[in-house]
Parts: C-alpha cells; structure tokens; sequence
C-alpha cells in the first residue's frame, strides 16, 4: 500500500509511501528536512555529488499535488541546506514552481539548517515560524523533543530501520510514531539517515520505492 491511515491527537492523518504525512480535514501535507540545495552545497566545496536534486525534490511534491486535495504544504524545517542553496539556479528552479503553485499556502517551520542558510527568498512567499508552531491539536516543529501539551509531529532526525535477514541487511526510511511525538523521514532527494532506536511505545512504519508497511519491532 502507498499509505498508512492512522489516528494522532484525534485526528485522521495518512503516513505516506512518498515520506509525507497528510491531514485530510486540513487539507495540509507536511514533508521534513527536503534540503533543498543541498548537493549545490557540496559542488561549492569542491565534491562532485549529482545534479538535479532539486528538481526531483519539486517533481516529489507535485506527485503529491496531484495526488491529494492539498491547500497548505508545511516544511518541518531545514528547507534550505546551508548559504550556498540560495544559488541562483536553485531559486529559479523554486520559483518557476511556486508560479505553477501560486494558490499554495507554504509554511517553513525553521529548523537548525534554515538558520544557517538563511531565511529563502520572499519572492517564494512562504510565512516562516519558529518552532514549535501550534496548528489544531498538533505542534509543528523540527526538533521532536520538545516538550508541551500539544502532539509534536517534527523532523531532523532522518529516521531509518535496518532490516536483516541472515547476512543479508538493508537500511530503509521510517515514521516513527509515539505517544506524544511523530517523527518524518527526511523527504529530499539527497539526505541522509539515522539509525533510530525506538522508544517502548514506538510503532515504526517502514517505506520502500511506493510501499509503506508497519514493522514489529518488539
């Protein structure tokens, strides 16, 4: 299946294959850590990482576009990589997207990247927040350990699980789903992971190429 439906704070939200989570009844899609930019980053330094990222990144979000009723996309933080990603290709890129998605209500949710790249640039029109920002009965943020009475759905961590079977091992992105905290896998084209260790109360949804499944991990 290409996406897990599951209730968080009362409310129905979808965990899907494409690392975003969806909420129906606000009509809002939430991704965490795309990082745009981030390979211009490593080519400034010197280390030759693939082109194109950036507009994989964009293509993954307009998947999700015309998949689902969307009105509202919120970035759980580290939308930029680092000062390098303002290149201007890169925002030309952005940009010839957001003219396609002018109707969009965009929101970052600062996270520890997007202060050191800086705030992207206006012409994108996004409403930039720090965190955590209330919204229903959740606390968007981008680091999940902050504590309050709200259900925090965050990012940062780039969850992964590594599977084994024998010799045989493979990492793969995660949800990770607690009592009081979600976590998202990292949603850009070109990050990297974290092993986690869940949490006793932890349920962790694995997603692989257009999958995503719950795996037991007791």
């Amino acid at each position: 299946m290409n996406a897990c439906a599951l209730e968080l704070a009362g409310e129905r939200v979808l965990l899907l294959a494409q690392k975003a989570l969806y909420w129906p009844a606000a009509r809002t899609l939430m991704v965490a850590d795309i990082h745009f930019g981030k390979a211009a980053s490593f080519r400034a330094l010197g280390v030759p990482v693939p082109r194109g990222t950036t507009s994989e990144n964009l293509a993954a979000l307009d998947a999700l576009l015309g998949g689902y009723d969307i009105a509202r996309i919120v970035f759980l933080g580290d939308f930029l990589h680092a000062k390098a990603a303002q290149a201007p290709a890169t925002l030309q890129a952005m940009l010839a997207w957001r003219r396609r998605h002018a109707h969009l209500e965009l929101l970052l949710v600062r996270g520890n990247h997007d202060v050191r790249a800086g705030d992207p640039s206006a012409l994108l029109d996004i409403t930039l927040v720090d965190e955590p920002f209330r919204c229903g009965p959740f606390a968007l943020c981008h680091h999940p350990g902050l504590a309050g009475e709200a259900y925090v759905i965050a990012g940062h961590v780039h969850p992964v699980y590594q599977l084994r079977s024998g010799r045989e091992s493979l990492r793969l992105p995660c949800f990770v789903v607690g009592a009081r905290r979600a976590i998202l896998p990292a949603f850009g084209a070109f990050t990297g992971g974290h092993a986690l260790i869940p949490e006793d109360t932890d349920r962790l949804y694995l997603v692989a190429e257009e999958l995503i499944f719950p795996i037991e991990i007791r």
